[in-house]
């Protein structure tokens, strides 16, 4: 599965609590006797153990209660085959503690914060806030040791892996979750722009390699009716900071300087240059941007609407019945426009745009790889076995074996080994295929999808057989990641880098400017693109502004935090 899908194609996809509620979380709870709680090295595994690495973990039944979430698309995890198929290799019961889906965030909060929390959270999406603030608390134990006893398939993750360990380790050096990694080339490359190839070739232009290029082309697209319908109807760029990556800024400030927007709640604006952390959004290079930006929109090279308009909005756009007239749109993903199936052909006209060369010669696209949030804690309620425990099956999940089963199911039903002559994304043998469902049922009980920790790496993602025309139905992640190559090369080497934990004593505080920076800077770019504010005359009033928003704090605490890594 790819990390994001537009809604409106596949359909994949609380308030929160109150301060007093969050403090009465206690680091140690009513229940944890000291027979149970945490030491600061792994418990040894008693006779009641087999060897690491063999199944079943223990010889002798466990039951460890175990908080997810219950999907809808899932029958019930009780009987799910993928669940019994884990407690019959390892010999560990689960006891579910389930919610549903879109009530976890408020559960998990609420069962943390009141001590009425399981052995184990098997899936919790746990911010780098949570695991440090539980962690430091007691309530999740750190997992150090019993990774580096107990857990070889992940310590081998974390060795392959180059970003894996500093992205889940906290500034106090302890491991308190284990992640689900899923490894995603156009995830990580998420900021693209794509281009009607077709009003190229109909129009004579190459593929624009610079900005003052791509000026060109749009004004091309604007004026030359590449639609054919005899109407000046052509909006030559679009986007909507309601998409994934879809800000229509951001891509093209990329040529400037780095803009690290991937959605409408992201973005540090931070750079970082030998060592040295800085604010981008006050430079020169910015200024330059927002120039040119403005200058783009002036001429009606931008759509007005792309900083109101919403998901649904472009949808909408991108299949109007009439003449197509979407000339280029920022986004991570072409679906977010026109859905990539054989019923809507338009999609195949569009192609990526590389990165473009600003008049500095600036090329570079945003890198977005790392683990945000982590799934599997293990806290204070579970006994010394029961650790060793959790910590074994964990690390079983991180094996290909469990993941194959886990995602698609029982071999011959959801899945099987690939046959010779079918290939994979990257055109080589393939190891897996998908068998498609022949029934309509919107439910199903034989797996887990992706649930808890698990490790979907680049290379066990292609390894599933794929059709090799990208533009075919069905082949639209071979599509993603092929156009998303072209910006591997170009990789920015000043980006401040994604997951990295902020110390637990200054996260609120950096929460806070980072909000507001943020809504200051997007607010006066879009007043500066559009016109309502003049960029040279302003320009100093602005940069001035950030004097009053705590900026040298704010640079101070990511400073502090990448000095950790």
């Amino acid at each position: 599965m790819m990390k994001k899908w537009n809604k409106s194609y596949t359909g994949l996809v609380g308030a929160a609590l109150c301060f007093s509620l969050v403090l009465s979380a206690c680091s140690t709870d009513p229940g944890t006797s000291a027979e149970n709680a945490p030491s600061g090295s792994a418990p040894a595994a008693s006779d009641d153990f087999t060897p690491v690495g063999q199944y079943p973990i223990v010889k002798k039944p466990m039951t460890i209660k175990m908080f997810a979430p219950q999907l809808a698309s899932i029958e019930n995890m009780e009987t799910n085959s993928f669940t019994k198929y884990l407690q019959d290799k390892t010999n560990i019961q689960i006891k579910w503690d389930l919610v549903p889906d879109k009530a976890l965030n408020d559960r998990k909060q609420l069962m943390l914060a009141s001590g009425d929390y399981p052995e184990v959270i098997l899936q919790g999406a746990l911010t780098k806030d949570e695991q440090m603030k539980y962690g430091k608390q007691g309530v999740f134990i750190p997992l150090n040791d019993l990774i580096d006893k107990y857990a070889p398939n992940f310590k081998k993750a974390m060795a392959d892996l180059p970003y894996l360990k500093s992205s889940i380790t906290s500034p106090d050096g302890n491991i308190y979750a284990l992640p689900q990694v899923n490894e995603c080339f156009h995830c990580n490359y998420a900021q693209k722009l794509w281009i009607n190839q077709a009003w190229l070739d109909k129009l004579g232009l190459k593929m624009p390699t610079t900005t003052d290029e791509f000026y060109e082309v749009l004004k091309a697209f604007k004026d030359k009716d590449p639609n054919g319908n005899g109407k000046k109807d052509e909006i030559p760029l679009t986007g909507s900071d309601d998409m994934w990556a879809g800000n229509i800024a951001s891509f093209l400030m990329n040529s400037f300087i780095i803009d690290d927007q991937v959605d409408k709640d992201s973005g540090t604006f931070l750079q970082l240059k030998d060592g040295k952390v800085d604010m981008t959004a006050n430079k020169p290079e910015w200024k330059q941007g927002l120039l040119y930006l403005n200058k783009l929109y002036k001429e009606g090279l931008i759509d007005p609407a792309s900083f109101t308009q919403n998901s649904d909005a472009i949808q909408q756009l991108g299949n109007r019945q009439d003449a197509n007239v979407m000339g280029g749109i920022t986004t991570a993903l072409i679906s977010y426009a026109h859905s990539p199936d054989e019923k809507h052909p338009r999609h195949k006209e569009y192609t990526t745009v590389p990165p473009l060369k600003g008049p500095n010669g600036v090329q570079q696209a945003g890198y977005f790889a790392g683990v945000g949030s982590s799934q599997m804690a293990i806290t204070n309620k579970a006994t010394k076995e029961q650790q060793i425990a959790a910590i074994r099956l964990a690390d079983y999940l991180y094996t290909e074996e469990a993941i194959v089963l886990e995602e698609r199911g029982t071999e011959n039903v959801g899945w099987r080994k690939a046959k010779d002559g079918e290939l994979d994304m990257n055109g080589k043998p393939a190891k897996y295929a998908v068998i498609p469902k022949v029934d309509n049922k919107p439910t199903h009980n034989d797996g887990w999808e992706q649930i808890g920790p698990s490790l979907r790496t680049f290379q066990y993602r292609d390894s599933w057989a794929a059709l090799q025309d990208p533009l075919a139905e069905g082949a639209y992640e071979v599509r993603l990641k092929r156009e998303s190559a072209k910006y591997e090369p170009f990789q920015s080497k000043v980006m401040y880098p994604p997951s990295v934990f902020i110390a637990l004593e200054d996260a609120e505080v950096a929460a806070q400017l980072k909000t507001t920076i943020r809504d200051y800077i997007k607010s006066n770019m879009a007043q500066f693109i559009t016109g309502s504010k003049d960029i040279d005359k302003e320009w100093d009033s602005y940069v001035k502004g950030f004097d009053g928003l705590q900026l040298g704090k704010y640079i101070e605490i990511y400073q502090k935090a990448i000095a950790k890594k």
